[in-house]
């Protein structure tokens, strides 16, 4: 076991992220139980499990690591999914004084972007989810887990596998994936370019240019694109204008969009706008994804 201690600049509302993966957290693969995030990882040399506990600091990481040299790689992977190099203070400035969202900003000057621990795993969430409910994608992408995931050693509590590789759902075949035909084929096929190496989901992977290569797959819409370039390349200025939760935050603010003036941080903007949804209704509607 290595502890860890991973600053940030204050403030940070890591309850709100906690909420967050805790909503959509895969059986066998995540959970959020009493303030700590637990997940298993694949890394360079070998695999891991992470308890996270956000502070009001930063983030404590407790690593069971199968191979001491992978430390350094979980650390920076826990950064990215807490998303804890963002500096609220320029947030603030530059989105606080606006009159739709200014007020939600100034609320929760921490709130982050959360991140993603394996650009992969992010895209097959993201098209695994188009359409249907989060409770519904979290049903899916467990099944996904348990069919397709590498077991654990043995159990970690309800810890029981890592997310499926690339290679192993590129090998799938899209009839026998529970879910519609059309985004089956579109996940085996991110799968596959992404064991061939031809298709980049993690930093320094430029946003732009996986954007595009993620609209070039059928099936793979611009919130999906938009969504991955978010949470697996850090991408600042994602917006999702077609989302329903978004659409639904903006009425309720009595704003019809203008997400041009929230420039480059757009996706703060996105995540303060789900945040202002009840929890019932952002559950509900704030990723049924319109792709």
């Amino acid at each position: 076991m290595t502890t860890l201690l991973l600053p940030t600049i204050e403030p940070f509302d890591g309850a709100s992220l906690l909420a967050f993966l805790g909503a959509r957290a895969v059986a066998g693969v995540e959970e959020v139980i009493d303030g700590t995030y637990r997940r298993t990882l694949a890394l360079e040399r070998g695999g891991a499990v992470v308890a996270l506990t956000p502070g009001a600091a930063g983030l404590r990481v407790e690593l069971e690591l199968g191979h001491p040299d992978d430390a350094g790689e979980a650390a920076e992977r826990c950064r990215r999914l807490f998303d804890l190099d963002a500096d609220p203070r320029a947030v603030a400035a530059a989105l606080g004084p606006d009159a739709v969202i200014g007020p939600l900003v100034r609320a929760r000057p921490g709130l982050r972007v959360p991140g993603a621990v394996d650009g992969f795993e992010m895209a097959a969430r993201a098209i695994v989810g188009q359409q249907v409910s989060v409770a519904g994608a979290r049903t899916v992408l467990g099944r996904l887990a348990a069919d397709y995931g590498e077991p654990l050693r043995a159990p970690a509590g309800t810890l029981t596998h890592r997310f499926p590789a690339p290679t192993a759902l590129a090998a799938a075949d899209p009839e026998r994936l529970p879910f519609p035909r059309t985004r089956a084929e579109a996940l085996v096929s991110v799968a596959r370019l992404a064991a061939a190496g031809e298709l980049r989901l993690d930093p320094p992977a430029d946003p732009a240019e996986t954007h595009a290569a993620l609209l070039a797959v059928r099936g793979v819409g611009p919130w999906t694109a938009s969504y991955v370039a978010m949470r697996a390349l850090g991408d600042r200025d994602a917006f999702l204008p077609g989302d329903v939760g978004i659409r639904h935050a903006l009425a309720r603010l009595g704003s019809d969009g203008g997400d041009e003036r929230w420039r480059p941080w757009r996706s703060y903007a996105l995540m303060h706008l789900w945040r202002s949804l009840t929890r019932e209704h952002a559950v509900r509607a704030s990723t049924r994804f319109p792709d």
